[in-house]
């Protein structure tokens, strides 16, 4: 488990790391977020569909209460933003009943880390909160990735501990001893390496988008372009029109959806839901 581990988060680490790799780590951030989201629903007893978390996020109009689904994406999106030494920002982030066990909790699963590895780390934590609280999954979660980037450095958290777990695997390892805590790892590890052919996968879509947006004669394209390099659902009603979200670049709603459209034509985009309205695309396989 060591040497795997260990194999596995070199890699990570230099493919998210060096930019000659190429990986949109914003795009790889929101794209596990939501997988993240949908891990933790799972977890929490909600079993939301990937597609209806990221319906409840995208489409919800400014103002208006996205529901459970739709915060639990605000909530990991959200998350990537955190700064791993920030120990008052996530404390606040996790609210009043865990702020003051935050800095506790960190510091054993570092001390842990530096005894037995990253994953050990990971699990310690996991298991620090869900004796604390066993409803709290996803700040379980939460935390366990924050001790990850920790030990890795990384200026951006990776949701990624809670891709592979299970309620069972997370119940047993409060009820159990040495083989729950490596079971965990083992399900932690798995993500992690799915997480490397994910990061391989964007930079190769990346590439492609990159590739065609010369081609591309739409005012604003080049600003469009880096939205679908950052977002993995990109809604072209609110997205990129009146204004391309970030920029002062005006595009109208039919100009946003022809852009869509084009870029599915050219292979580098697909339409993900499914739908004739309210639709939401992202970059091609």
């Amino acid at each position: 488990m060591a040497f795997r581990s260990g194999a596995a988060l070199t890699v990570l680490d230099q493919l998210i790391g060096d930019p000659r790799h190429g990986v949109p780590l914003k795009l790889l951030a929101n794209r596990l977020a939501l997988s993240a989201a949908t891990a933790t629903s799972k977890l929490e007893g909600r079993l939301a569909r990937e597609a209806d978390i990221r319906d409840a996020y995208h489409l919800t109009p400014p103002g208006e209460a996205r529901g459970p689904d739709g915060d639990l994406l605000a909530f990991w999106r959200y998350a990537v933003g955190l700064r791993a030494s920030g120990i008052g920002e996530i404390a606040e982030f996790v609210g009043a009943d865990f702020a003051g066990e935050v800095g506790v909790w960190l510091d054993a699963g570092q001390e842990r880390t530096r005894t037995h590895g990253p994953l050990a780390g990971c699990v310690a934590i996991l298991r620090a909160v869900l004796e604390n609280d066993d409803r709290a999954e996803r700040v379980a979660c939460l935390l366990s990735d924050i001790v990850l980037a920790r030990a890795l450095n990384w200026k951006t958290m990776l949701p990624v501990t809670a891709q592979r777990l299970t309620k069972v695997a997370l119940r047993d390892l409060t009820a159990e001893g040495q083989g729950a805590e490596l079971a965990a790892q083992a399900r932690i590890l798995e993500s992690i390496e799915a997480v490397i052919r994910l990061a391989r996968d964007l930079a190769r879509r990346a590439e492609a988008l990159r590739a065609v947006a010369p081609k591309l004669r739409a005012k604003g394209s080049d600003a469009a372009v880096e939205l679908f390099l950052t977002e993995d659902a990109v809604a072209p009603a609110s997205m990129l029109s009146p204004r391309i979200r970030g920029t002062s670049i005006p595009m109208t709603d039919r100009a946003a959806r022809r852009f869509c459209d084009r870029l599915v034509d050219l292979g580098v985009a697909r339409e993900l839901t499914g739908r004739l309205t309210f639709r939401l695309y992202g970059i091609a396989p």
